[in-house]
């Protein structure tokens, strides 16, 4: 193990936890999901110094995990491999794996030793190459909402929320930032807090959501947005896991019940410039132009980057009225009816606060198009309009997106490919258009309901 050369993050991991008998290797696809391989310890060296291989077809591999063709990654090209690296500092305990195991993130390169440039964190790093060329550091948190739910679906098949571990009855009632909430999971909120600290996850406040059994688990704001994403991916994996061995499911789907509430991904971001200041402090009465053209050019590319935002059927079930989702691009301060808030905060720290993702989008993706379309909007002067006070639903024409509707303008976007390469464009795309293809033509129970017997 003398060969084995690691940075001093690493190896302080690797030294806290001698005994690890394995190694999850990870990498995100384009849907969030974790692929990658396990290895054995004594294989660490080798993949540290040599990278392991992986077809190439993985980041592209549709929501149920086949190959999707038309990306051309598959059998176009031999269905090949590409060499995969640890990400440096990655390596970290897995608090909740039956043995000793290790885990760390792979970054896949292309034929010329390059990062691949359809790969979702590869996506967001060239977004941050803008930013690092006018010496400004984007500052980034993101929010996750999430349901906890029984481990076993109902007799039709349907999601159920759990049995509360405190009194025994099944969740129903709806009580919003509720800290008996809290108090009744503190075994699981407990749970992940300790798996968040064992793995160097930034983890800040937990709170109950506006819906039986949901949940939010916030993460401390980064001037790094790659490590911020990173945290979130991690997050994700550790709150299923630890939900899985108390017996329940933790799901990040975006509208698990039609009566309520969607889960959100809420992106907060600032920017610093080279001194360290905040390009956007302001106060609400006198909001600076950085700040009003970053949230301009969110607007403008709002529709083009909607399927990095809402990418699968179900993401649209959550767009509904009177659900704190946005229906429209407006923006305005402390208020949570818009697309685009400005929260509440002393000057300096003034941040915008993209409300539109939701908790299953790609963290990456989500990111990278926040920032792009922000750094677009200061670069090109977007003016966002006046900010909305009070009942945005009221005053604005409420927006309905729709799926394919989304597809077919990511597709033809000449922003997209601008923002984030050809390649990107349509690999992400035509995955997403298999995914709908295939989603279509399945017959669902509702329309046996609806029409076996009455037409």
């Amino acid at each position: 193990m003398a060969t084995l050369q690691l940075n001093d993050a690493d190896a302080a991991a690797l030294a806290a936890l001698p005994d690890a008998a394995a190694v999850d290797l990870i990498l995100a696809d384009m849907n969030g999901l974790l692929r990658g391989k396990r290895i054995a310890r004594s294989a660490l060296d080798k993949v540290w110094s040599q990278g392991v291989c992986l077809p190439m077809s993985l980041i592209a591999t549709d929501i149920t995990g086949n190959t999707v063709e038309e990306t051309g990654l598959g059998y176009d090209i031999g269905d090949e491999d590409r060499v995969c690296r640890p990400l440096p500092g990655s390596l970290r305990p897995v608090p909740w794996a039956n043995v000793p195991t290790l885990q760390a993130l792979l970054c896949m390169e292309d034929l010329a030793g390059t990062a691949f440039e359809a790969n979702p964190r590869e996506v967001l790093r060239r977004v941050l190459e803008r930013y690092a060329a006018r010496g400004w550091t984007p500052v980034v948190a993101v929010e996750l909402e999430f349901y906890l739910l029984d481990a076993r679906l109902d007799e039709a098949g349907h999601p159920r929320t759990t049995i509360n571990p405190n009194t025994g009855q099944r969740n129903h009632a709806t009580q919003v930032y509720y800290l008996q909430d809290l108090q009744d999971y503190r075994g699981f909120t407990e749970a992940v807090a300790a798996a968040c600290a064992a793995q160097g996850i930034p983890a800040d406040t937990a709170v109950a959501e506006y819906a039986p059994g949901q949940f939010e688990i916030n993460l401390k704001h980064r001037a790094d947005a790659l490590a911020a994403c990173d945290d979130a991916l991690m997050l994700k994996r550790a709150i299923k896991a630890v939900a899985e061995q108390q017996g329940m499911q933790a799901s990040f789907m975006a509208k698990p019940f039609v009566g309520q509430a969607g889960s959100g991904l809420h992106v907060h971001a600032s920017v610093l410039d080279r001194e360290g200041r905040n390009v956007f402090a302001c106060t609400p009465e006198s909001p600076s132009d950085n700040l009003r053209h970053a949230i301009g050019g969110l607007q403008r590319c709002a529709d083009d980057c909607m399927l990095l935002f809402a990418p699968h059927a179900n993401s649209y079930r959550r767009f509904v009225l009177n659900a704190f989702v946005p229906l429209n691009t407006c923006w305005g301060f402390n208020n949570r009816t818009v697309a685009m808030r400005v929260p509440y905060s002393d000057p300096d720290n003034v941040r915008i606060e993209h409300r539109i993702a939701g908790a299953d989008a790609n963290p990456y993706l989500v990111t990278a198009a926040v920032l792009a379309g922000m750094l677009d909007g200061i670069e090109q002067g977007h003016d966002p309009g006046p900010p909305v006070t009070g009942n945005a639903y009221e005053q604005t024409e409420l927006q309905e997106p729709h799926w394919r509707q989304s597809i077919e303008r990511f597709l033809s976007s000449d922003y997209v490919e601008k923002q984030f390469g050809s390649a990107f464009r349509h690999i992400y795309g035509q995955q997403k258009l298999k995914e709908l293809r295939s989603f279509e033509r399945e017959v669902t129970s509702l329309e046996v309901d609806w029409y076996l017997r009455h037409v």
